[in-house]
């Protein structure tokens, strides 16, 4: 049998992906901030998608015609993904920025020179976690708003055209969306500007773009990150969208963007 003493010094302490991956593994989930922000992603998911459901029953009789021939049950039971994105995405900035405000970087990238592994590590790590998380809510919230909704006979299922893909799509756009913090909080090394910048390019990006002319806002509107990324949660096409995977792939490649600019910053700064 091989002992420990029995393989060299060199092999023992080689840094290897694997070893990175699982020591960020131990950090993420050492760290009491990883369990209750996720906890709020869960409950925003979950809590919300029940609240909306349960309300838009409750209303159904008052709701205006054009309202009732626009509703789409899966929507209403993953309306909860707009401030779960919110928790997904801070923590996201935390799993980085966090490590430069306690100087916990400086041993990390001691231990990891060549530094890439370390941003690698990082996204593969948080993105793994908030899949499977996300993925559950998502889930869990369509379940809970389709039971409220049955009541009117109002809800669907999982088997009707489109709405698997929009279940399992929100999962992947939460994921998407903590990969951008991840990549925001290398950038930035901050934690307040990591999360501004975050906000700005879901949140104000859109809000500014009203400002085009129409023309043009219907030209720019299906590229900008959160239209091009919430097209999955849509049973049916949106007017002026991309198709839904087309629109995600967009949304995949700002993450890719910032990912690279991340490692480039980070190979060129001082820790």
């Amino acid at each position: 049998m091989t002992t420990a003493s029995a393989i060299p010094a060199a092999e023992r302490g080689r840094v290897t992906q694997l070893r990175v991956i699982r020591s960020e593994w131990i950090k993420l989930r050492s760290l009491r901030s990883t369990l209750f922000t996720l906890l709020a992603a869960v409950l925003a998911m979950v809590g919300l998608g029940c609240l909306f459901s349960y309300f838009t029953s409750a209303r159904w009789d008052q709701l205006p015609p054009q309202e009732r021939f626009a509703f789409d049950p899966t929507l209403v039971s993953l309306r909860g993904i707009y401030l779960a994105q919110l928790a997904v995405g801070v923590l996201g900035v935390l799993v980085v920025s966090g490590e430069y405000a306690t100087g916990m970087i400086r041993s990390s990238l001691s231990a990891v020179p060549r530094r890439l592994p370390v941003l690698w590590a990082k996204a593969l790590v948080y993105a793994v976690v908030a899949w499977g998380l996300m993925t559950i809510a998502s889930l869990a919230a369509f379940l809970a708003g389709q039971a409220a909704l049955s009541g009117r006979h109002l809800n669907t299922s999982l088997g009707e055209p489109g709405v698997l893909r929009a279940v399992l799509g929100a999962g992947l756009y939460l994921t998407v969306v903590g990969l951008i913090g991840v990549a925001f909080g290398a950038l930035i090394r901050n934690t307040a500007g990591g999360i501004a910048t975050l906000f700005g390019l879901l949140l104000v990006l859109p809000v500014l773009a009203q400002a085009l002319p129409s023309s043009w806002l219907d030209e720019a509107n299906p590229y900008l990150p959160n239209t091009a990324g919430q097209g999955l949660i849509h049973v049916q096409q949106m007017p002026h969208t991309l198709a839904p995977w087309t629109g995600f792939a967009v949304f995949c490649l700002y993450a890719l963007m910032a990912l690279a600019g991340a490692g480039l910053a980070l190979g060129r700064r001082d820790a």
